[in-house]
């Protein structure tokens, strides 16, 4: 491992925004609950608690999933104060970035906990959560069960997001916001914000979509620079039926994303 990875796992240590459980168990082992043998066998102390025991107040909590290096959820702390952020991801040396700057800054009102997202139920109660954000996640095309707006994962998140909750995603990725709007309209869930194109044409609310352009991804910079167009939704998990896959048939993307292999000629499975 490398010395500054080191170095960055020692500092985070000794932050108190950094909460990091011993729950690096492998999703294709995680049924759902810890088998006895596991380092952690209690209920993670602030599920349930976050407010009351970390962020101290009583106002809404955002979570974003796969926060990378973590500087979408510093930017949205300092720009909604009212409100607590997450940002949950398993690389702790992508982490350090945004724990560092929200350290530096004192953000009383961000957090950082690391762990796979494939846990992410364990750590929240029932109605604890208001609002999820996902932000640019691999489109995983070759399997849908690893696509974080999956009807998988969104079960997952409906066990702690509040009912009018909202779930955002950002994404480069042309079929993973088909993907995604294709589970919406199959389910019958509820659409409040749409766009292909980000930038170019917004949100039709000038105050959201002022910050909403503003607050930029490192990934999403690159995007940009690169010609891509940013994809935005914004629903609502509101059907209490058991949720469905859509059968639709998506075509891939067709470029190579950052460090991830080339997108075309996958074999698709469920």
């Amino acid at each position: 491992m490398a010395k500054n990875k080191l170095a960055k796992f020692a500092a985070m240590a000794t932050y108190s925004n950094v909460i990091q459980p011993s729950l690096f168990i492998k999703p294709k082992d995680f049924d759902g609950k810890l088998p006895d043998s596991y380092p952690l066998k209690e209920e993670f102390l602030l599920k349930g608690n976050w407010r009351k025991d970390y962020f101290h107040n009583d106002n809404d909590i955002v979570i974003e999933l796969g926060c990378g290096k973590g500087e979408y959820t510093v930017e949205l702390a300092k720009r909604f104060p009212d409100k607590n952020f997450i940002g949950v991801d398993i690389k702790g040396s992508r982490m350090y970035t945004g724990a560092t700057e929200a350290t530096n800054l004192n953000l009383s009102n961000v957090a950082f906990l690391r762990t796979r997202i494939e846990l992410i139920s364990l750590f929240f109660a029932e109605d604890e959560v208001d609002e999820i954000w996902i932000t640019f996640p691999d489109p995983q095309m070759k399997k849908r069960t690893k696509r974080m707006t999956s009807t998988g994962f969104l079960a997952q998140y409906a066990k702690f997001l509040k009912k009018d909750g909202h779930i955002n995603l950002k994404t480069d990725s042309k079929f993973m916001y088909l993907y995604t709007k294709e589970v919406i309209k199959v389910n019958e869930l509820e659409t409040i914000m749409d766009t292909d194109d980000l930038h170019n044409n917004p949100v039709k609310d000038d105050e959201v979509n002022k910050w909403l352009t503003e607050i930029k991804t490192y990934y999403e910079k690159q995007w940009i620079a690169r010609g891509m167009t940013i994809k935005y939704l914004n629903f609502k998990l509101n059907n209490t039926k058991t949720l469905e896959e859509p059968e639709t048939e998506i075509e891939l993307d067709d470029y190579r994303s950052f460090g991830r292999e080339k997108r075309s000629a996958l074999n698709i499975s469920k």
